[in-house]
Formats: C-alpha cells, sequence, structure tokens
C-alpha cells in the first residue's frame, strides 16, 4: 500500500500515547466516587457486597510479569508506572524466586525491547530510594549480561546494556558510566594505532556516542564537562573517512545531483553531540525521572535525602577485542525524509533524528522472529519519549506545515518508515535478508493504513525522484521491494504520475527502472493482470506475446537455420529416445553446420539441444529441472568441451524466456547448482556476449543474472572461511580446506576483475560498439552519458562487493581471527541466553 484508495481505520489506530492525548484520572471529588466506582450503581453494589466471593487477587510473579511488559504503553505517565513496580517489587522482594524471574525479565526487555530501556531503569532508579538492594541486584544483573556481550563481540547488546547503566548514572559514585566510557576510548586508540583502518573502534565510539546522552539526562549537569571532555578525544576518530566509506554512500554522480551529502554515522553523531554541547546538552527528546514521584500526594512523607550510592561495576577489555561473530562496517546515514521543507523528521543537525533511528533499528534488529510485534513496536515508539517529541499520529504534512512553531514536532510513521528505508538500503549489506524488511512494511501498512499509506507514498517518490544517481545495487533492492509491495496490496499505485517517464530512452534510469518493475509484477502475476491496472501510456511495455502460455519455439519457422533437425531434436527428447538417436540427430547438425562454415559445430547443436529442453520444459520451473536432470549428462559433456558452447548453453536458455527473462535467470542459477555452468562463465555471457554498447548494464534482469551468480561464489568461500576457522582440524583437514580457500579466492578474483574490466570500458567510452554507435549516430551523446554512468555505477558496486568479500576471505582477515582464537583461553561453560524469545505487551514469550 502506498498513498492511494486508503481506508481509515479507526480501531487498530486510536492514538495511545501521552503525546497529547494522555490522560490522568483524579478521584478528589467524595460525590462523585459512583462515577468512578467499576462496581456499577448501588442497588448492584450491594449485591455483591452481600456475594460470599472473595475477590481473586493476581499472583506477585504474573503481576509484576504484566506490569513491566506493558511499561510506558499504558495512560499512564511511564514515571509513575516505574515507581509502581518499584514499591510493589520492594513489597514482595523476600518472595523465593521472584527476584530472580524479575530480573531475568528485566534484562530480556533491555536487550529485545530497547526503546523500553530508560523506563525499565527508572525501576531501578525508585527502587535505589524504596530497597537499595533491589537496584544493586539490577544493576549486577545488567552489568554481567554487559560483559558477557562485550567479551563476545555482541556489540548491540553491549550497547543497550550500557545504556541501561548510562540511565542509571545518577546512583554510582565518581565518574559513574564516564569511567567506562574512557576506558573503551582507550581500547579505540589501540586499535587505531595498530590499524588505521581498524573497524571495530568505529563501532566502539558509535557506542561511546550513543551511550552520552543518556548518562548526561540521568546524571545531570554535573558531568557536562566530562562529555565534553570525551567529546574532543573522539572528534579525530569520528571524521576520520576510511577507504571503504568512499563505496558505501547511497548516491552517485555530481554534487549537485545529490539530494544530499555522504554522511557517516558516528561523524553525524559526533557534529550533533558537539551542537549540543554549545547548546547546553539540553537533550529533549529523552524521558526523564524525578525523583519526587515516590512522594504521596496525601502523605507527609519525605524522600530520603540522600539515598546510598553505588560503585560502577568494573568491565574486563579483551586484549585482543573480539571483533564479533558478523563483519563489521562503517555506517552511512541514509534518510527519505531528511532536511525537506517541512520537518518531518529531524534534522540532520538534530541528535534527536540520531537517538531515535538507533533505537528503532535496534528493535528491528532484536525482534527480527516476529514482524507482528516490531510493526506494532514501531507505530507505538512515540509512547517511549519525552512529551510534545511528536506530532499526533496521522497528521498531515500540509497541516504540519501550517501549524509549524518554533519547536518541531516530528510524524512518528515518517521516522519508522525512514528507519526501516535505511536498513532495507543499508550499505554494503543490509542485517537482515530483505524480505523481512518488506514484511515489516507490509504488517505496518495493515496495522495503521491511514498513518504509514500518506508515509510510503512520499517516500517510494524521493526515491525514484534520485533514482537516476542512486547506487545500482540499492536501486535494484528498492526495485524488488516496491514490485512486491505492491502485489501485497492488488498493483495499486499512482503510475499516471510517471506516465511522462515512460517516453524517455530505454537508456534512462527512470525508463529502466519502470521496466524491471513491470518485468517483476508480470513474475509475481500475470501480463494481463499487470496491464489492468497501468494505464494506457504503460500498454507498449508489455508486449502481447506475454499472453501466450509458453513462448515460442523457433524452430517452428521453417527459415531457422537447422529447423528441421531442432524439431527432430525436441520430438525425440520428449518421447525419451535413447542417447543414440538423440546423438545421430546432433551430428547430422554437425555435419550441416560444417558445410555452413561454422566453427565450432558444438554452438548450433548445443542451442538445438538446449531451446529443446526448454521447450518441453516450459510448462513450470518443476518441469524444466526434469528436463534438466535428464540432458544433465550431456550438458556436462558439453560445457567441457567447447567455451563457446558452454556460452551458448546461457544464451539459448535466455533467447527462449526473452519476453520473461525472469525465468530464464532462474534456470540459469539452476544450472550453476548442478554445475553444468561456472560462475565465469555466466558473467563472461552477460558482460561480453550480450554487452553491446553498454545497454545490458540497463536491463534488470542481468544486474540480476550477474549479482547472483557473485552471491553464490561469495557464499561458497564464506562457508569455506568457517570451515578454516574451526578448532582441532587435522592436519588433512586443513590442506584440504586451505586448498579450497586458494581456488575460492582465485575464482573470486577471476569473476570481480572481469566484471570490473567489462564495465570500465564502458565508463571510460573505449568500448568498441560504444564508440562505434556514438560515431554512426546510433546513440545520442545524451544515451551515451546514460550508457556511461550506469557503467560507473555498476563498477562502484561491484568494486564494493569484491572489497567486502577480501575483508572476510582475505588472508589478512583469516590470520587476524586466526590469531584471536589463539589467544583466547577454551570456555568454561556456555552463557545462558535470556535473549530466546519475545518479552510481548500481552506476557506471552
Amino acid at each position: 500500500m502506498a498513498d492511494v484508495d486508503v481506508k481509515q481505520d479507526g480501531g487498530d489506530y486510536k492514538r495511545r500515547g501521552r503525546n497529547n492525548n494522555r490522560k490522568r484520572v483524579y478521584e478528589d471529588d467524595d460525590d462523585d466516587r459512583d462515577h468512578y466506582d467499576r462496581r456499577g450503581p448501588p442497588t448492584q453494589r450491594r449485591r455483591h457486597e452481600r456475594s460470599p466471593r472473595h475477590r481473586y487477587e493476581e499472583p506477585p510473579r504474573a503481576k509484576l510479569r504484566r506490569l513491566i511488559l506493558n511499561v510506558a504503553s499504558s495512560a499512564k505517565l511511564p514515571e509513575d508506572e516505574a515507581a509502581e513496580i518499584a514499591a510493589y517489587l520492594g513489597e514482595k522482594y523476600d518472595e523465593p524466586g521472584l527476584v530472580d524471574d524479575f530480573f531475568q525479565l528485566f534484562i530480556q526487555l533491555i536487550i529485545e525491547q530497547p526503546f523500553r530501556i530508560p523506563v525499565v531503569a527508572a525501576v531501578a532508579f525508585y527502587g535505589n530510594y524504596i530497597k537499595p538492594e533491589m537496584t544493586v541486584d539490577a544493576v549486577q544483573a545488567v552489568a554481567v549480561k554487559a560483559q558477557e556481550a562485550l567479551t563476545a563481540g555482541n556489540w548491540r547488546d553491549f550497547k543497550q546494556l550500557l545504556r541501561c547503566l548510562a540511565c542509571l548514572q545518577s546512583v554510582f559514585e565518581g565518574e559513574g558510566v564516564f569511567a567506562l566510557l574512557r576506558q573503551l576510548f582507550d581500547t579505540v586508540v589501540d586499535l587505531q594505532t595498530a590499524n588505521e583502518t581498524d573497524v571495530v573502534g568505529i563501532e566502539l565510539v558509535k557506542i561511546i556516542l550513543l551511550t552520552i546522552p543518556y548518562a548526561l539526562v540521568a546524571g545531570g549537569d554535573a558531568f557536562h564537562d566530562q562529555a565534553r571532555d570525551l567529546l574532543k578525544d573522539t572528534h579525530i576518530v569520528a571524521e576520520n573517512m576510511i577507504p571503504i566509506e568512499g563505496m558505501i554512500a547511497a548516491y552517485a554522480g555530481d554534487t549537485g545531483a545529490k539530494p544530499f551529502e555522504y554522511h557517516s554515522l558516528i561523524g553525524l553523531l559526533q557534529k550533533q553531540l558537539d551542537s549540543e554541547a554549545e547548546s547546553g546538552f539540553e537533550l529533549a527528546c529523552i524521558l526523564r525521572f524525578r525523583p519526587e514521584v515516590l512522594r504521596k500526594e496525601d502523605s507527609e512523607e519525605e524522600l530520603l535525602s540522600a539515598p546510598p550510592t553505588l560503585a560502577f561495576p568494573a568491565f574486563d577489555i579483551p586484549k585482543p577485542v573480539n571483533p564479533g561473530s558478523k563483519g563489521v562496517f562503517p555506517e552511512a546515514f541514509f534518510s527519505v525524509y531528511a532536511n525537506q521543507e517541512t520537518e518531518t523528521v529531524p534534522n540532520t543537525t538534530e541528535i534527536a533524528g540520531s537517538l531515535i533511528r538507533d533505537v528503532l533499528v535496534d528493535t528491528i534488529d532484536q525482534l527480527d522472529f516476529n514482524r507482528e510485534a516490531v510493526a506494532k513496536f514501531l507505530i507505538d515508539i512515540d509512547n517511549y519519549w519525552a512529551v510534545n517529541t511528536f506530532a499526533k499520529r496521522g497528521t498531515a504534512v500540509d497541516k504540519l506545515r501550517e501549524n509549524a512553531s518554533d519547536k518541531a514536532m516530528w510524524k512518528s510513521e515518517d521516522m519508522l518508515v525512514d528507519a526501516i528505508f535505511s536498513q532495507m538500503l543499508k550499505l554494503p549489506t543490509p542485517e537482515h535478508k530483505l524480505v523481512y524488511y518488506y514484511s515489516i512494511i507490509t504488517q505496518a501498512c495493515k496495522v495503521a493504513p491511514a498513518a504509514i499509506a500518506p508515509s510510503l507514498g512520499r517516500a517510494i517518490r524521493f526515491v525514484y525522484k534520485n533514482i537516476d544517481v542512486m547506487d545500482v545495487e540499492l536501486v535494484y533492492r528498492f526495485l524488488d521491494w516496491f514490485a512486491q509491495h505492491l502485489s501485497n496490496f492488488e498493483f495499486r499505485w499512482r503510475w499516471a504520475e510517471w506516465a511522462n517517464d515512460t517516453g524517455l530512452s530505454n537508456l534512462h534510469p527512470k525508463k529502466a527502472f519502470i521496466v524491471a518493475v513491470l518485468d517483476k509484477e508480470i513474475r509475481l502475476s500475470f501480463a494481463k493482470r499487470i496491464r489492468a491496472t497501468l494505464p494506457d501510456a504503460y500498454h507498449p511495455l508489455i508486449p502481447t506475446s506475454l499472453d501466450k502460455d509458453v513462448p515460442d519455439f523457433k524452430y517452428d519457422n521453417d527459415q531457422t537455420p537447422f529447423a528441421a533437425e531442432g524439431k527432430l531434436l525436441w520430438q525425440q527428447f520428449r518421447k525419451k529416445e535413447p542417447d543414440e538417436v538423440i546423438q545421430a540427430t546432433i551430428d547430422e547438425i554437425h555435419k550441416k553446420a560444417e558445410q555452413f562454415g561454422i566453427e565450432d559445430v558444438l554452438v548450433p547443436s548445443t542451442d538445438a539441444f538446449v531451446t529443446a529442453i526448454c521447450r518441453i520444459g516450459s510448462k513450470s520451473l518443476s518441469h524444466a529441472l526434469s528436463c534438466v536432470e535428464r540432458g544433465k549428462e550431456r550438458l556436462m559433456n558439453i560445457a567441457n568441451s567447447s567455451d563457446a558452447a558452454r556460452r551458448q548453453i546461457v544464451a539459448s536458455v535466455v533467447e527462449f524466456w526473452k519476453d520473461q527473462p525472469g525465468v530464464a535467470v532462474n534456470l540459469v542459477d539452476k544450472l550453476l547448482n548442478y554445475t553444468i555452468l561456472q560462475p565465469i562463465t555466466v558473467v563472461q555471457w552477460a558482460l561480453e556476449d550480450h554487452m553491446g554498447a553498454g545497454e545490458a548494464l540497463t536491463q534488470g534482469w542481468v544486474y540480476e543474472m550477474v549479482s547472483n551468480t557473485v552471491a553464490k561464489v561469495a557464499k561458497r568461500n564464506y562457508q569455506i572461511t568457517e570451515s578454516r576457522l574451526q578448532k582441532n582440524l587435522s592436519q588433512q583437514q586443513l590442506e584440504m580446506v586451505e586448498n579450497a580457500m586458494m581456488i575460492g579466492r582465485t575464482s573470486s578474483h577471476e569473476l570481480f576483475k572481469f566484471i570490473e574490466d567489462a564495465v570500465r570500458g564502458v565508463a571510460e567510452g573505449a568500448n568498441e560498439q560504444l564508440m562505434e554507435k556514438q560515431a554512426n549516430g546510433s546513440l545520442t551523446e545524451e544515451e551515451v552519458l546514460h550508457l556511461r554512468a550506469w557503467a560507473q555505477r555498476w563498477y562502484t558496486t561491484f568494486e564494493r562487493m569484491a572489497q567486502v568479500e577480501k575483508s572476510v576471505i582475505g588472508e589478512e582477515a583469516i590470520e587476524t581471527k586466526l590469531k584471536f582464537m589463539a589467544a583466547q583461553p577454551e570456555p568454561e561453560s556456555h552463557f545462558e541466553d535470556v535473549g530466546n524469545g519475545m518479552a510481548d505487551g500481552d506476557g506471552q514469550v
């Protein structure tokens, strides 16, 4: 769903947050008590009073679980809820087993639902006034889990647990969390000194910068100077760019054509915190928790004037630092709404943008096992920040513009869509499979269609507007999502807005995008259905040949060379004739080919044989694979006999399915799985035989074929690398794995080298066909510029893929990991994983 045909959803969409609508009911008037009495009118109350039934009392464990799971989600103020939980826990603290269960859930909430961290920490904060050992136990539980995450290189969990400790800054003696932040920065200095391109140090600086705001809000003005001193030190790391950062920018081309310049995530954070330092660290978006909440309105009892303070827990930073099981890369800032005329999300200068984005992204990453819960929590995100941070949900952009004031109020729905897009379009690789992000967007549209649809529509238009300068990998990620998203909502979109672009050259990025989207839609449905959803201007882009049940068999045309043999071969293969009979027909093709002066007679016979397989298997993919299985041995012999014949296998598949290239891409991928084709063969055909003057670079299915092939090789190399990193390998196993690694590296290098050389020729204007067509006027100057720009974007994309793969399977990378493994002691026991389920608002796991 985008922003068309939206049905108002009053039930699911009612605002439950405190912003603008949060209410508290006071029963101050004795005369009005009947109004609030849930037992009903007086006569009904008397009946209840005479009843011998005992009132049900919720067990303490169940009540605590319910309260903590729903904290900050009700109509009460978060500080009131946190204080009530702390008070109730203090009353039941001596009940056997209750404390252990509570703090296990306490840790689980911090890790799985990071948006609740300030409120969860507030329970421990208020506990320090009510029962100090409660805070001691909470800090100890968090510290133990944080140390485990730090030792394991689990940076996301460590960041969230450290944030909880930062929210308790006021209960610690001395510097509190700032002592650990300084210790972390000293580690960064060591890492950067040893290796200028170190990325683990960058991750640690990001954690430091994201922790400082929470520590300042909890600790107050007394820590401002320490924060400023720390920011002076982090500046040099945050502002430094390592080589790969030049390839993870979302947009390429001239500065004037980009919607915004490249910003690294930590560079942006540094600038935002520097700005906050100048203004006195206002940090208005973060929730505050006041001790005065504990003082009851009808009580003369005073709060403890000086609650006990705790020593900040000691942490052991391992040396060498564990880089973690997942590759760590610098992060680029991406937004589809930032710095626009109407400020619907925080400006890039606002620290609120980074803090809220960080929580949204962590929620998406941590709850990847439940997309429904993710969508619900993302939509409710405005409940967990300070009052007046967000406008009322569903506020139209025009209304927001009319009501603009000195104090900006942002659209929560824009922020959640922005966060999802930032991860779906993250370079070099997204954290999860792309389909996960697709499902979150779909679910969010179902939960709150009236709010999400307009935001999503504006995001789509923004990306389409800048499609010609966007990184080519991101273009195809967005394209794939867009087609699948429309398929979930009856293929509805305001296509009339882009109708004028159908008249552009096929080489123009916007026209190429439209053609590729329609191809994807047809794969997900069928041509007649898709044509019916489009204005007339788009109909020429969907040829009538797509309405046929199966593609034409070219050998049915007697004018086609080797038509008689091609039809005979089809009949023989369909009737499962013996190999001798089929070979006789192939020999006849060879004989005629020699008479025609064809140098490699395997090429026409391979064309006939593969085309016959495609024709017989055209009913479905399972039919096609069955035919490939039957002809596998012959296809293997062909592939091992001639380079030209190997490429012809790909050419014949693509030619037969020329109107439905998605099927061709799928079949080629299966042929790679059968090892009938080698990866280099597929790439050579796509970027040499099919390249032309560079037109292949504008075709979505060609990129899909090449990138799928590269991904298949990379996945194999990663698997071999994981085998090498296993302990206690025998000498024979070690030799086998290292030999496989060497072959894998060579194959990968050969693949990337061919791609880069092929596209560089077009990018530099040195491609022979490009120069020829430019000279004879077949291509206009504008089209030549389009082709060269396409080639440059391809070059950047695949050079980035090569560097990412090298960072994982390269000799230096493997050596570093082996040294780290050798330095680690044997583990005595496995860590307990408390985050194996989701703590949801209904108390279900």
